[in-house]
């Protein structure tokens, strides 16, 4: 059992640093490109395609392997038991997971195809196209920083559990 927490505890720490790495980068790519309200014409949006997959893998990455370390832990007193500080911090950090997660999939369903459908409007009809832009811009940038903040929630609720 010992190899298989060092393994897990290994994988997670990797997918961590990828998923938080990717929200940032992203972040930090879209900003400017919504500050600019000319989401189309930038290159963000490729870019997060190409990130959006690796953060994926690494999200199913941490729930395996967060459950995996969580259910071996000595404070782990069984589903929904929420007795300790530990357990608060754990049941904090999955409503923050869910909420991400949920975030993750109105962005890549829901946002990204709603730019792509904009930008192609806007060859056509650049004046109509505009106002859908700045709001879709609106959206993105709300999205994405609601993901850091439960990102961000999720760092702090497992140095909570860690310290414990």
């Amino acid at each position: 059992m010992f190899w298989t927490l060092v393994f897990s505890y290994w994988i997670h720490l990797l997918a961590t640093v990828i998923w938080f790495g990717s929200l940032v980068v992203m972040a930090l790519a879209a900003l400017p490109a919504l500050q600019k309200g000319s989401v189309a014409a930038n290159s963000w949006l490729g870019l997060q395609k190409q990130l959006t997959p690796w953060a994926n893998i690494s999200l199913v990455l941490l729930l395996i392997t967060g459950f995996v370390q969580m259910t071996n832990d000595v404070n782990y007193s069984g589903f929904l038991a929420i007795d300790s500080t530990w357990a608060w911090a754990m049941l904090v950090k999955h409503i923050a997971f869910g909420l991400l997660a949920a975030l993750t999939v109105y962005l890549q369903f829901g946002l990204y195809p709603a730019t792509e459908r904009i930008a192609l409007l806007a060859e056509k009809r650049p004046n109509l196209a505009q106002s859908e832009q700045e709001k879709l811009a609106r959206r993105e940038k709300q999205v994405l920083w609601l993901n850091l903040v439960c990102a961000t929630i999720i760092l702090f609720c497992t140095a909570v559990a860690t310290a414990v």
